[in-house]
């Protein structure tokens, strides 16, 4: 094999325990944001280019397993430990809504329009809630045949997608009917799965294969054996010619999409890779990891000639360095600093 280039990530600190969930916001006239959960309970917003951090939503009294902006990045989500499922305000980290659960909630995801939020966790049903209407009961989708891991929407909001902890396969559910209209078969219990970008793919992760899956017949398109177990993957949004995974070995790799060969591993983590996700312009990629660190990482391997215009336009990765250190501390409390939101519009 080839001896590959070695990657320099942004490392962002911040969290105390392992970090288990990670969600990119499309981009917005600010630019585009990451906030990532946690078992310490508190998600982090980040500016999504260069990792610093933007603030601290406090509030939950357990573990935070599933975290997601909405389509202008104004409203976040996160499903939590301590039976509540919490919508925020992003840009002061207040709590806009606080929705009671009967068990742990492990996964979150807002409506593409904003105006619904879909969640599910251990009590084996997913809940929709009007955010127009938030002092309303949800509506609760047929019941899961097991404890849910991830949900998501698709085909402009008219079908659900989960997954089960503890069986194979992908649900997807019609939002009508509130039935399930179709299986997509998995050995392993599905740890993620993620709707592309272009609505085309369904790209999942179990036990040790990352599969993709046509959105339109629900065909199995490609399906890939990895190194290790491994609990995320992502396809590269904009050319979808490339896809990286993660798991319990600690490494990040990138693979092509049409062959399935390793372009690049990513060694730094000292902890399993709980997830990963790539950016929405697919320059970069963050990973989640049991260390409890963010690491984001440059599309590559670049050459020099991409390097020099790549550090031009994202200003000195020195500064970028320190700037990373100065505001990756644990701070208690949620408030926007000035300076970080003129770097962002820049």
């Amino acid at each position: 094999m080839d001896k590959k280039k070695i990657a320099v990530p942004l490392v962002c600190h911040g969290h105390s325990r392992p970090v288990v969930d990670l969600f990119y916001s499309p981009v917005t006239l600010d630019g585009f944001f990451l906030i990532s959960a946690s078992k310490d309970s508190s998600p982090m917003l980040r500016n999504g280019e260069t990792g610093d951090w933007i603030g601290t939503f406090e509030g939950h009294k357990g573990a935070v397993w599933s975290v997601c902006l909405d389509t202008n990045a104004l409203r976040a989500a996160s499903g939590s430990a301590d039976f509540t499922a919490k919508v925020w305000n992003a840009l002061t980290g207040d709590i806009l809504h606080a929705f009671e659960h009967k068990h742990i909630v492990r996964a979150c995801a807002f409506s593409e329009d904003t105006r619904l939020l879909l969640t599910g966790g251990i009590e084996k049903v997913l809940c929709v809630y009007d955010l127009n209407r938030p002092e309303a009961p949800p509506r609760e989708v047929d019941k899961s045949p097991g404890s849910v891991r991830m949900v998501s929407w698709m085909h402009s909001d008219q079908t659900l997608l989960s997954s089960c902890t503890d069986i194979g396969g992908v649900r997807l559910w019609d939002v009508r009917s509130g039935k399930i209209v179709q299986t997509l078969e998995t050995k392993s219990p599905v740890t993620s799965a993620e709707v592309s970008q272009d609505g085309r793919y369904i790209t999942t992760a179990d036990g040790s294969t990352v599969k993709f899956w046509d959105t339109e017949h629900f065909g199995l398109v490609k399906s890939y054996n990895m190194p290790c177990t491994v609990e995320s993957a992502s396809l590269e949004p904009k050319y979808g010619n490339k896809f990286i995974a993660g798991g319990e070995d600690m490494w990040v790799r990138v693979f092509d999409f049409h062959s399935g060969d390793e372009t690049a591993c990513n060694k730094g983590h000292h902890g399993p890779v709980h997830c990963v996700r790539f950016s929405p312009g697919g320059e970069s990629y963050a990973s989640g990891s049991e260390d409890g660190t963010i690491r984001i990482w440059q599309t590559g391997p670049l050459t020099d000639h991409e390097e020099t215009k790549s550090h031009a336009a994202n200003g000195s990765v020195g500064k970028v360095k320190v700037s990373v250190e100065e505001v990756s501390r644990k701070i208690g409390g949620f408030h926007i600093a000035e300076e970080g939101k003129t770097k962002e519009k820049e």
